[in-house]
């Protein structure tokens, strides 16, 4: 698609102009029916075609990633007349090669949620059917690259907010090892876990952009050099290569009175190992602990929580946002933060304030965190063995609005947030599409080791090759 644009704007069969125009009338025309956008850039000017790919195509950014001159309010009312002053790195990067910058998408607010229902602008909707969810919490940029509004959006990772809207959504999440992409001008959620990402509809175009945007970046002293050409290293040949999956989280045994959904995706995804053998990769199921695997959530739900009590800190309406009313300043950030944030927010605080209580710390954080060492070391030895990990995205295909906050549990809980791996460990992870299950789209992850970035990359376009989901535009079934 990416290089498809640009020979088109290389040769004048298309101008950046007409390119902007078009995705610019077709953002209004979405925005109605899905609700993806918290901005829309309509004063954009087009750019000069240059070398760069990236160049004279437009292109969305997640609502969390400072634009300099452009509302940025992490779809947050404690931020709804916020404007930085600065662009967050990998706004400048893509600034630099010609990128052109349409629009802010809608989000989970700061970050904290999956559903994509929570933003200050209102749900979120699935293009593949209006009345499902995203997930979140990247949900407007998936949505819009879904639509094919855009060829690419930038999203933020924390626990799956890239990888479960891509599936969901039909379309490609990739988020990079941890550090590859600066994080300079990225409002934090977990700072040890966040990510920038990106959400494309090909592996290969997920490929070109990070190229475009990864690098060591002296305002971020996270960030770390990836010295390897990711879009070149797409070879297509896995001969040899070697998978590993957790047998069992998708033993249909090991569910009390599983769905049809969970049954059919699990019944794709065993067709895709297969597919994958026939590639020619050596695919084995290993079982990981269950009281391990059971953990991962909670231990997420503590790091992240306390982490983002802390980033979130400063949201206090003095120094930026809406001021609260008060007689003094306390009474004015009381008032602000108990108006500006949405009870999931709220909750999110007070889960991360206690679990960092001096008498809870040991029982709560630090136990989070010993779990966290614990699942990052098994899957560090599992890596010296096996190139990468292959699961399904997700257990169930995107549930309704009105079903979103359902409470789940044992292996179905851990399959649904099976992802966080990938963050607690900082690991390459992308989710590509694998196919449908009631006429909604269903993914499947590839998580593998810290900067194997390319050999990800590489065994997900082999298998996207082998299929017929690159490039589709979401068209909901009447």
């Amino acid at each position: 698609m990416l290089e498809e644009l640009h020979k088109k704007l290389i040769s004048g069969e298309i101008t950046s102009k007409e390119l902007l125009e078009q995705s610019l009338k077709k953002s209004k025309e979405i925005q109605k029916e899905y609700n993806p956008y918290v901005t829309i850039c309509e004063d954009t000017k087009e750019t000069e075609v240059n070398d760069n790919i990236l160049s004279g195509i437009p292109y969305v950014a997640k609502d969390n990633l400072s634009t300099k001159d452009i509302l940025t309010t992490a779809s947050s009312n404690t931020l709804n007349n916020y404007v930085p002053f600065f662009d967050a790195t990998v706004i400048s990067k893509l600034k630099d090669v010609g990128a052109c910058l349409i629009g802010k998408s809608a989000m989970d607010e700061l970050g904290m949620g999956a559903t994509g229902t929570t933003s200050h602008t209102g749900i979120v909707k699935n293009p593949w059917d209006k009345t499902r969810i995203t997930a979140g919490s990247s949900s407007g940029s998936a949505c819009l690259v879904a639509t094919g509004v855009v060829p690419y959006a930038l999203g933020s990772d924390t626990g799956d907010s890239i990888r479960k809207p891509a599936a969901y959504c039909g379309i490609v999440g990739y988020k990079p090892t941890y550090g590859v992409i600066s994080r300079f001008g990225l409002f934090p959620f977990a700072s040890s876990l966040d990510h920038v990402g990106v959400l494309t509809r090909s592996v290969k175009d997920a490929a070109i952009v990070v190229d475009n945007v990864k690098g060591k970046d002296e305002l971020d002293m996270t960030s770390i050099d990836l010295n390897v050409n990711l879009t070149k290293s797409l070879t297509g040949n896995i001969t040899g290569k070697r998978l590993f999956y957790i047998e069992n989280l998708i033993d249909l045994k090991n569910y009390k009175n599983p769905s049809n959904e969970l049954t059919s995706i699990i019944t794709e995804f065993k067709n895709t190992l297969n597919k994958l053998e026939e590639l020619g990769a050596n695919v084995t199921g290993i079982n990981i602990d269950d009281n391990l695997l059971q953990a991962l959530f909670p231990s997420y739900l503590c790091i992240s929580c306390a982490e983002a009590t802390s980033n979130d800190s400063n949201l206090t309406g003095i120094i930026f946002g809406p001021r609260g009313e008060g007689d003094n300043y306390v009474d004015m950030i009381k008032n602000h933060r108990t108006k500006g944030f949405s009870s999931l927010i709220k909750r999110r605080f007070v889960i991360g304030s206690y679990v960092l209580q001096k008498e809870n710390q040991e029982k709560y954080f630090l136990n989070a965190k010993r779990v966290r060492r614990l699942i990052t070391e098994k899957m560090n030895n599992l890596f010296k063995e096996y190139d990468v990990m292959i699961m399904p995205a997700s257990g169930k295909i995107a549930p309704k609005i009105e079903n979103s906050n359902d409470v789940i549990s044992g292996n179905e809980q851990v399959l649904e947030n099976l992802m966080v791996i990938g963050n607690f460990g900082g690991y390459p992870s992308i989710t590509i599409p694998n196919g449908f299950v009631e006429n909604m789209p269903i993914g499947i992850n590839i998580t593998g080791n810290i900067l194997d970035d390319a050999n990800i990359l590489n065994i997900s376009y082999a298998l996207e090759q082998s299929m017929n989901y690159k490039y589709q535009i979401a068209k909901e079934v009447e």
